[in-house]
């Protein structure tokens, strides 16, 4: 089976079931919790890449439109399972964190590093204003959809009573936006450079290969989440910090490893176009599939219920976020001093959560 693997695709496999098998020793030995935390969380990162590695081999099958559906399917498949083993914990202030957290995360760290990598390595870089313009309006659009929920509580009006039946809707109404986006996605996609083009050189993987995979991933993605949460509350005592943080940063990141590190590389080859679309399109799923789905999904998984209303620092917070970054990439391009203070407004945000 090796032969078929490029050397990055075996070296991050090693390092796969290398961390695998540390985290469940940290699980299920009574060893330090915060190790045993760090662990679950790096091990959750390494199988988020593997899912997009085996995501971007099914593309060379499906063609790029189809591949980019698929990513919007599964690419947040680990963030998944840590929302729903929270959720069943009881730790609904780290499923909002981590919902809000992976939407800022994308639209701040992610791009921010995106535009600050890129542009230190190739100067000023331009990309597809309107297709930009486009993502930046359909992803303020799903993020309002998502949030009014939270402004009926917040302003008391008759439907904060409401609350449950009120998100149920809103998720339905995001899933079927999803769904109706699923074939312009296709054909928009079908015709555009998919940056594998950079790659024709390495070993395809064969098909089985990577349909088997795609579902071990998933399934050990699933156990690690479980590790991941039960190593959490206990971490959190030790490191003395928040849910909140807990949830807006380190699962965030780990849940989204794939765009965090794709989208970068993709800015540093000068392919600002593909990279401002890998890193857009994340934030934008967070909101039309990932929260929606967990509304729904707490009604069968047992333990709290996820409902969409946030915190009012975490509805202003990610507002404010996706206003900024549509007023940053209306012109078309970049400087790296963008992506700098993008990264800055992260650091400040996340460090007004630290204590909850």
């Amino acid at each position: 089976m090796t032969q078929t693997l490029s050397r990055t695709d075996r070296l991050l496999l090693a390092v796969a079931v290398v961390l695998v098998a540390g985290a469940a020793v940290t699980r299920y030995v009574d060893i330090n919790s915060v190790l045993a935390f760090v662990l679950s969380g790096l091990t959750i990162a390494a199988l988020a890449s593997l899912v997009g590695r085996s995501v971007d081999q099914l593309g060379d099958r499906l063609g790029a439109g189809a591949t980019g559906v698929l990513q919007s399917a599964l690419g947040n498949l680990p963030e998944l399972f840590v929302c729903i083993f929270a959720l069943r914990a009881g730790l609904t202030k780290v499923v909002e964190a981590a919902v809000i957290g992976s939407i800022l995360g994308n639209v701040l760290l992610v791009l921010g590093l995106a535009f600050l990598v890129g542009g230190l390595r190739n100067g000023v870089q331009r990309f597809d204003s309107e297709r930009a313009r486009v993502i930046s309006a359909m992803m303020l659009l799903a993020v309002i959809a998502m949030l009014l929920p939270s402004l009926a509580f917040q302003l008391h009006t008759p439907a904060a009573s409401h609350e449950r039946g009120l998100s149920v809707f809103a998720a339905i109404v995001l899933l079927l936006v999803f769904v109706c986006s699923v074939p312009s996605s296709i054909r928009r996609s079908g015709a555009e450079p998919d940056g594998r083009q950079a790659h024709e050189d390495e070993e395809r993987w064969p098909l089985p290969l990577a349909v088997g995979m795609l579902a071990v991933t998933g399934v050990l993605a699933a156990f690690v989440s479980d590790w991941f949460i039960h190593a959490l509350e206990p971490a959190i005592g030790a490191l003395h910090i928040s849910q909140a943080f807990a949830g807006l940063v380190i699962v965030a990141i780990a849940g989204n490893a794939v765009e965090n590190v794709v989208g970068i590389q993709l800015a540093a080859r000068n392919q600002a176009d593909y990279a401002l679309s890998v890193i857009l399109n994340s934030p934008l799923q967070i909101a039309l599939v990932l929260a929606p789905l967990l509304v729904l999904l707490s009604f069968v998984v047992g333990g709290a219920a996820f409902v969409l209303v946030f915190p009012p620092l975490l509805i202003a917070t990610v507002v404010a976020a996706v206003l900024a970054v549509s007023f940053i990439i209306i012109d078309g391009e970049s400087v790296w001093l963008e992506g700098a203070a993008l990264v800055g407004v992260y650091g400040v945000i996340a460090a007004s959560f630290w204590w909850g």
